[in-house]
């Protein structure tokens, strides 16, 4: 058969839009950066997530583990009420990392009211439709329409892990870090440092919330109170703790503790 000008004319609006759909599908999937983003081998995702709670908790606590392809799905049902997981993106820094690897935990109402977030987040970054940017812009306004909501009580989320992968500061600082800085944080919505009197070099509690770089000062409705655990407390810790971060850093490397690095005012 001989291949006549139709033929081509043909192929050309055959093939030109599927080659475009291609191109804009691949375009999709480097800006979000998806391929980067591995599966944690689950056992160890798993007693990481859990270094998050006090001892006492673990056992019955709720393990939820992350699918890079999906988002996360509930490894371990517990009956205590809390949760624990590792998170791999923060919608406030506006970025996609592949090294970002904080446990964190929460109560009941924490679960219920700030872990969706971060549910939704990773399903979106999974999904290869999003960029940063669309995700951050998404939260902002599921948030102001009221689709996430504020704690509606106080409540605590343990970070007492031998170590955490973190942005030490607020979302204008995209340095991360690997800091030995296990503390509690207790729910602060629309709280400002003023409220609490707290100054820059204070030693003391200090108050984390990101949110007020997109909401404004009094209005971010996920702040947290952090209290360090005590130097007594930190040291039983990173003792109890050594296994997992030996397991930690030979799974990446950038899992080694960092000398001399802050994260919330805490120095290694």
């Amino acid at each position: 058969m001989s291949i006549t000008p139709n033929i081509i004319i043909s192929l050309r609006k055959i093939l030109l839009p599927l080659f475009i759909i291609l191109l804009v599908t691949q375009g999709i999937a480097q800006s979000t950066g998806y391929a980067d983003l591995e599966k944690m081998p689950v056992d160890l995702e798993t007693d990481y997530a859990l270094s998050a709670l006090p001892p006492h908790l673990r056992n019955d606590a709720t393990v939820y583990l992350l699918d890079p392809k999906k988002g996360y799905y509930i490894g371990r049902q517990g009956s205590n009420g809390f949760i624990c997981f590792v998170s791999r993106t923060e919608w406030e820094w506006e970025e996609f990392r592949n090294d970002l690897a904080p446990a964190i935990s929460y109560d009941a109402e924490g679960a219920r009211s700030i872990f969706p977030i971060y549910q939704d987040v990773a399903a979106m970054r999974a999904s290869g439709k999003y960029n940063p940017a669309q995700i951050k812009d998404s939260i902002k306004n599921r948030i102001l329409t009221g689709v996430y909501k504020a704690p509606a009580r106080s409540g605590i989320s343990y970070m007492l892990s031998p170590l955490m992968r973190v942005y030490p500061g607020m979302p204008d600082d995209k340095t991360i870090v690997t800091v030995s800085a296990p503390h509690y944080m207790f729910y602060a919505p629309y709280v400002a440092d003023g409220d609490l009197g707290f100054k820059p070099g204070i030693s003391g509690p200090v108050l984390n919330s990101p949110g007020q770089l997109v909401f404004g000062e009094h209005g971010a409705p996920y702040g947290y109170i952090i209290v360090l655990a005590s130097e007594k407390e930190a040291a039983v810790i990173a003792r109890d703790g050594q296994d997992l971060m030996k397991r930690l850093f030979a799974y990446k490397p950038w899992f080694a503790v960092q000398p001399n690095t802050k994260h919330h005012g805490s120095a290694d």
